[in-house]
C-alpha cells in the first residue's frame, strides 16, 4: 500500500474527510460503458501573441529544436536524460506551498499543498489534483515541473500529487500508466473524494492523463471529476501529425523526433516483453469524465488535441479545446514570463474549481 515518508500534514486530509463523513454527498461516478449520444466539443480560441511569447518561440526554435533533431538521429544512444530533472532539484515550489515526498509501489511522488488554502471548498471538503509531467516519456520530472505544479495548485485551490513515474527506456509505457493509477489510488486512500479530484498533465503527461483515467475505470475505480491536458500527445502513431502543416511550423519539435519516439517506444515494449500501450484516441472512451485540452495553434501536437476532443465527443463525453494563437508547446510552463501562460493557467484553475465544486 502507498505510504508517506513523513506526515507532512497529509493525514489531516483523511481526518477532515472522516469528520465530514456524516454530511450527505453525491455518489461517486462509476465507470459507465453504455452507448451515449455524441456531443460536439467546444472550441475556444484565444487570439494574439505577445512579444514575450514570440521571443520564447524564436529562442526555442534556435536551441531546443536543433537539439531534438540531433537526438532523433540517434535515439537509442545512452543520452543522460535524467540529468535534466536532477539539475532542477534545488528549485523549490512557489512561496506559500508545502511539499512532502510520497512513496508509491514502484515510484515516488511529491505532494504539494498551498498553505494559504488547504484544498478546501465551501463545504470544507478538500479537492486534489493528480499531476503527470511531460518530457516525451524520457526526461523531466517533479523537479522540472515544481514551479508550474505550484501555480496550478494555487489557481485550482487544490492539494496536488505530482508523480515521478517510470520512464523509457528503463520501463515500458505501461509502467508509467500503472504509476499514475497508483498515485490516483493514493489520493483516494487519503480520503479525497473522486468528485473532488482532477487529473492534470502536459505533453506526454497529457497522454497519461487519459490513459490513467481509462486504466482506473478498467480496475473498477471511480472516475475523477475532470481530465485536463496541456499540449497532449494522444496518438502514438505519428502519421496524422506528420501530414499536418504544423509538422514544419512547430517551433519546438522537428518531425523526425516524433518518428524516433514512436520507434523507441516500440523497441522498449519489445525488449521488456510488454503488451504495447494503446493510444487514448483509439480507446473506448465511454464513461470518461469531461475534459479540458489546451494547445497552441502552431504546435505539432495540435492535431492530437482536436482528434482527442472529437473521439471524446463521439463517445458522449463533453470536452473543451482552448486554442492559443501561436503559442509554443506547453507555454504554460513559462507563465512567469509569458502572459498567455498565466491566462491559460487561470482558465485551467477555473475549470478545475468548477468541476470539483
Amino acid at each position: 500500500m502507498p505510504s508517506t515518508e513523513t506526515n507532512g500534514g497529509i493525514m489531516s486530509v483523511a481526518e477532515r474527510a472522516r469528520a465530514d463523513a456524516a454530511t450527505p454527498r453525491r455518489s461517486p461516478r462509476l465507470a459507465r460503458r453504455r452507448p451515449t449520444r455524441a456531443v460536439a466539443p467546444v472550441i475556444e480560441e484565444f487570439a494574439g501573441a505577445s512579444l514575450q511569447s514570440q521571443v520564447l518561440a524564436q529562442s526555442l526554435r534556435r536551441t531546443v529544436k536543433p537539439l531534438l533533431k540531433t537526438w532523433s538521429r540517434y535515439p537509442t544512444l545512452p543520452w543522460p536524460a535524467g540529468l535534466i530533472d536532477l539539475a532542477f532539484q534545488p528549485v523549490g515550489p512557489a512561496p506559500g506551498h508545502d511539499r512532502t515526498r510520497v512513496r508509491l509501489p514502484h515510484s515516488f511522488a511529491e505532494f504539494v499543498r498551498p498553505t494559504g488554502d488547504p484544498g478546501a471548498t465551501q463545504d470544507d471538503t478538500p479537492r486534489a489534483i493528480l499531476y503527470l509531467h511531460g518530457g516525451g516519456f524520457l526526461c523531466c520530472g517533479v523537479n522540472t515541473h515544481r514551479q508550474m505544479v505550484a501555480r496550478i495548485a494555487n489557481r485550482s485551490h487544490a492539494d496536488t500529487l505530482s508523480v515521478a513515474y517510470r520512464m523509457i527506456p528503463e520501463a515500458p509505457l505501461r509502467g508509467a500508466v500503472a504509476d499514475g493509477v497508483d498515485g490516483y489510488r493514493w489520493l483516494l486512500d487519503q480520503g479525497y473524494e473522486p468528485g473532488r479530484i482532477a487529473i492534470v498533465g502536459d505533453s506526454a503527461g497529457g497522454f497519461l492523463v487519459f490513459m490513467v483515467t481509462l486504466e482506473a475505470l478498467a480496475e473498477g475505480l471511480p472516475a475523477p471529476a475532470v481530465d485536463v491536458a496541456m499540449s497532449p500527445l494522444t496518438d502514438l502513431d505519428p502519421a496524422r501529425k506528420l501530414a499536418h502543416p504544423n509538422a514544419k511550423a512547430c517551433p519546438v519539435f522537428p518531425d523526425s523526433a516524433l518518428r524516433a519516439l514512436s520507434v523507441l517506444i516500440d523497441r522498449v515494449d519489445t525488449h521488456a516483453g510488454s503488451i504495447p500501450c494503446d493510444s487514448p484516441v483509439d480507446a473506448d472512451l465511454r464513461g470518461m469524465p469531461p475534459a479540458l485540452i489546451q494547445v497552441g495553434s502552431d504546435e505539432i501536437l495540435y492535431p492530437d488535441a482536436l482528434l482527442m476532443a472529437e473521439r471524446l465527443g463521439a463517445a458522449g463525453v463533453p470536452s473543451t479545446v482552448q486554442v492559443f494563437e501561436r503559442q509554443v508547446h506547453v507555454f504554460q510552463a513559462a507563465a512567469g514570463f509569458v502572459p498567455e501562460g498565466r491566462r491559460a493557467l487561470s482558465e485551467l484553475g477555473r475549470v478545475v474549481r468548477e468541476a470539483t465544486a
